[in-house]
This record gives C-alpha cells, structure tokens and sequence, in this order.
C-alpha cells in the first residue's frame, strides 16, 4: 500500500474503506474487522452515516493499533457552527472509542462552515486532529475557504470516478496542495461500471477487472479512493491494485468516459442543498 504526504507532513494511505450505507451495527462491524483483515488501515466514516459506534467496536474488536490506523470522519452540517462543531466532534470520538482523529472533514459546503473550521483550526493545534479538510467544495468554495483560514485543508473528499473527473477540481486542488480524495470511485453503479467494455478490456490486458481498473485509473492520478464493499471477496479484489500501472494510452481511453456532471448529486439544485440543510442526526 502506497501513501501520499499530506500538507503538514502527516502520512495518509493511498487507498481506505469507506462505510457510507452500511447502516446496521452488526453488517458494518463485520465489514470493518474484514477490512482491517485484508489490508486496509485507512477506515472513512461520518457523522451522518450513523455508524460510528459500529465503527469503534469494529476498531477494538480487530485487535489492531491504533496508531496503525487512520481513522477520519465528518462533521455534519447540522452542527456546523463553532460550538456545534465542539460538541460533535466529542461525539464522534467517543462514538469511535478514539482520543484523536487522524482526519476530521467538514461533510458539506452548508451553513456555518467558517465557523466550523475555526474550531476544528482549534482542535487540531491542540494535537486532537492530525489533519483537518472538507468534502465536497467545488473548486470555487475551495479556493475561498483556503484564502481565509490559518490551517489550509489537506484534503478535499469529493465524487470523482470515469465518468465524472472532475479536472479543474483537482487543479485547484494542486495549486493549492490539498489532496484529492475520490467518494464515489465506482460511480454507484452507474453507467455499468463494472462491466463497462473500455474498462474490461483494459483490464483483461492485465488480469485485472473493470472495478480494479477503475481504482487504479485515480490512484494514478493522485487521488485517495476509498472504495465500499461488504463482501471479504470484493474488499480483496479492490485492494489488490498495487502490482499493476495502466499505460498512458489507458489512460487517455478513459478520460474520453468524463461526461462533466454527476448523475448522484447536483450541489447546484436549491432543493437538495435545502434537504442537506434541513436533515438532522440527533435532537
């Protein structure tokens, strides 16, 4: 397993295990303690995904270190303001049994994110958060926050897969030293992904699947994947992406599946940012 060194010099593994929708206790327990099994020391919660307990126990029920891992999670717009943002992270690291966070994100561009992130500014010179970064800031909201904060973020979490590459997000992200990471690397099914012909056949030249190519295509682009899966089988199948480097032509062939929108969420749509405004976790 590669890593990537973030802005401020911490370490974070190129590929992770994200649990978005896996909401029963027991399945993502399970899954967790499967992952950390087959390799993965990078584990992607949230807040809002309700499973931060399950998480924790999966972490204490595995017997591995935690300075072996990197657990990262979210704080959901509901609490995002400076002292919602003190609370929830309180929450999560007791949810998760941790002291710290090795990554902590701000789920949504909503609200009082400018407070939120001087808390979690706070948090993290006080050693309690190794990194801190947002998810799903287009290149426009990026770039504002980051001419405004003290800590720039090390990362930016947002959809990127084939179909949705999203160039100009991962420009700015160069410019200005915040990692890519991909939610989203299989496109949730979409377009076939999995048995997609140009994805297949590139695949077939190296013994590998269309899912596998899929990863490798953004990890050589730079970008964290943090594929989803609650099958051993499958978690195996997408960690094992480090024997084999797509040649540039294979490259190319799939920037020509970038469609330039996403068909999963439209940040765009007043209607879905007033769901994700109005949508609440706890009382």
């Amino acid at each position: 397993m590669e890593t990537v060194k973030l802005n401020n010099g911490i370490s974070m593994p190129m590929e992770g295990f994200g649990v978005f929708q896996i909401r029963d206790e027991e399945t993502c327990k399970k899954a967790v303690i499967d992952a950390i099994a087959s390799g993965y020391t990078l584990i992607d919660t949230a807040a809002s995904y309700g499973n931060e307990k399950a998480v924790g126990k999966a972490i204490k029920e595995s017997g591995a270190k935690r300075e072996d891992l990197f657990l990262a999670t979210k704080l959901w717009t509901q609490d995002a303001s400076y002292d919602g943002t003190m609370k929830a992270f309180q929450t999560s690291i007791d949810n998760l049994g941790t002291e710290y966070l090795d990554l902590y994100l701000i789920h949504q561009p909503i609200g009082d994110y400018y407070g939120a992130y001087r808390a979690m500014e706070e948090l993290y010179k006080e050693g309690r958060i190794r990194a801190i970064g947002v998810c799903n800031f287009y290149p426009d909201r990026l770039m504002d926050l980051a001419m405004h904060v003290d800590v720039m973020p090390a990362v930016d979490q947002v959809e990127l897969h084939p179909f949705f590459q999203q160039e100009k997000a991962l420009k700015t992200m160069k410019e200005l030293d915040i990692q890519p990471e991909a939610w989203g690397p299989f496109a949730e099914g979409h377009h076939d992904i999995f048995t997609h012909p140009v994805l297949t056949a590139i695949g077939r030249k190296y013994g590998k699947s269309a899912a596998q190519v899929a990863l490798r295509w953004n990890i050589q682009r730079g970008v964290v994947v943090i594929p989803k899966s609650t099958h051993i089988e499958r978690m195996r199948q997408n960690i094992a992406v480090w024997d084999f480097s797509l040649s540039d032509d294979d490259m190319n062939e799939i920037a020509k599946l970038d469609i330039g929108h996403s068909e999963i969420v439209d940040h765009s749509d007043p209607e879905f940012i007033k769901m994700l405004s109005t949508r609440k976790i706890h009382d």
